[in-house]
């Protein structure tokens, strides 16, 4: 059973990639602009100057061929060949990476802790002043815009308050961290506000089981109760939504990037895609494609052995 559940993902897994791939590459011959006059901007180009970009970056190939040729390389780790920078893609995006990632790992722990503690006190405290200020808080939280977010934090906490950088990624292992708060924090808003509220649902619905309201009647400590018979529980929907909204996490880095100057996987996005750089845009479109499947693998995979009722479900069809 396990074995043809993962084969069975794999498989739709793979064949979702291969879709994207086509999708994100063909999508580029529907783009208006040139990838020749942007290589040779700035000059009166001969026809043989042409030619020869034209053939050094296999653009004189038919579509398919390139598709073939760059499904191909991306196998072996070649994404090809960066029009502005001169260089392999694998090079660029590689030299980016890691602080769109720490970005992202900082984000999503503020997401997780804050979510769901928010989620659970006001769950805990339903229809209380606890639950009241946490759902208004919430609520207001999720009105802000990251970009929006960004500019008030930059304000309040970089220039007036002058507690954080507001400009960079930072050197150093620290000094990165010091960087990389207010960003994470911006990233963090309005997901914060889908765990909070999406925790308290979910354990708001455990709370009201009649097996939570027998063991409560057998004299069980409350915090006994709610570590394993509600929170344990609700576990399921917060652990898919949390999945999902994580690798989403990756498409916000572009607002919050460009707003606090950070030479990440974002940024690179927006500045390839005003430079008709296909072949950054095409890689990092593609790799976030593949961060939304994969997660969504994973998370469809682990879900029975976080949630036992989702395995005897699957275990009666």
């Amino acid at each position: 059973m396990i074995i043809r559940r993962v084969v069975g993902k794999l498989g739709s897994l793979t064949l979702t990639l291969v879709l994207a791939s086509a999708l994100i590459f063909f999508s580029r011959f529907m783009v208006p602009g040139d990838p020749v006059s942007f290589l040779l901007r700035g000059r009166q180009p001969s026809p043989e100057a042409i030619a020869a970009v034209t053939e050094q970056f296999g653009l004189n190939l038919p579509p398919w061929e390139q598709y073939l040729r760059w499904i191909g390389g991306m196998f072996q780790g070649d994404f090809g060949r960066s029009l502005q920078f001169r260089d392999e893609v694998s090079t660029v995006i590689g030299d980016r990476l890691p602080v769109t990632l720490g970005l992202v790992a900082l984000a999503a722990v503020m997401i997780l802790v804050t979510g769901i503690v928010a989620g659970t006190i006001a769950a805990l405290n339903r229809g209380r002043l606890p639950d009241r200020l946490i759902l208004t808080v919430l609520t207001a939280l999720g009105a802000i815009p990251p970009f929006v977010g960004a500019i008030i934090l930059i304000a309040v906490f970089a220039v007036q308050l002058n507690w954080f950088p507001a400009f960079g990624s930072g050197d150093g292992f620290f000094d990165t961290i010091h960087h990389l708060i207010l960003p994470s924090v911006a990233m963090a808003i309005s997901f914060i506000v889908l765990i909070g509220k999406i925790t308290r649902m979910s354990m708001v619905e455990q709370l009201g089981r009649e097996h939570v309201q027998v063991a409560t009647s057998r004299g069980l400590k409350p915090l006994t109760v709610v570590r394993r018979h509600v929170f344990r529980n609700a576990l399921g929907p917060i652990f898919t939504v949390s999945g999902l909204l994580i690798a989403g996490l990756l498409v916000s880095t572009a607002i919050v990037e460009s707003a606090f100057g950070i030479a990440g996987v974002g940024s690179l996005l927006v500045q390839s895609v005003n430079r008709l750089d296909f072949p950054v845009v095409q890689a990092i479109v593609l790799l976030v494609v593949a961060a939304f499947v994969i997660v969504n693998a994973i998370v469809d995979l682990l879900q029975p052995l976080i949630d036992p009722r989702a395995a005897a479900g699957e275990a009666g069809r």
